[in-house]
């Protein structure tokens, strides 16, 4: 599973992802990707086969529903919440784990969506 990180993810999670031999990319570490507007994001993560990770539920999950009535496809999103995943660097590794797991799973999200639940600690 290849992922792009919204901008509120630190590149510090790409970066252990990466560590684990998942592809993802950090919104905040791409002035390219930095200056792109929600829609734009999930475009270039559908041509670039990425599912999109976002905390902003609120936008997008409308654009989510705008791309079904318009018969587009995206490579999915998942969902996360600060409070389940705090963006404290102490806490990266909780949600590096989850999206983990998540690609183990080999889940297709194509245009759909995911809230991402923590991964089982063993």
């Amino acid at each position: 599973m290849r992922l792009l990180l919204d901008e509120h993810f630190s590149p510090l999670v790409a970066s252990q992802l990466h560590g684990q031999g998942i592809d993802a990319v950090a919104v905040a570490a791409a002035p390219t990707l930095r200056q792109m507007g929600d829609e734009e994001l999930l475009r270039w993560a559908a041509l670039e086969r990425r599912v999109f990770v976002t905390e902003n539920v609120r936008d997008f999950a409308p654009l989510h529903g705008a791309f079904l009535n318009a018969g587009e496809e995206h490579c999915g999103l998942v969902f996360t919440s600060a409070a389940r995943f705090p963006r404290r660097r102490s806490e990266i590794g909780a949600l590096v784990r989850a999206l983990a797991a998540l690609g183990a799973a080999a889940t297709d999200l194509r245009s759909d969506t995911h809230w991402l639940q923590p991964a089982e600690e063993a």
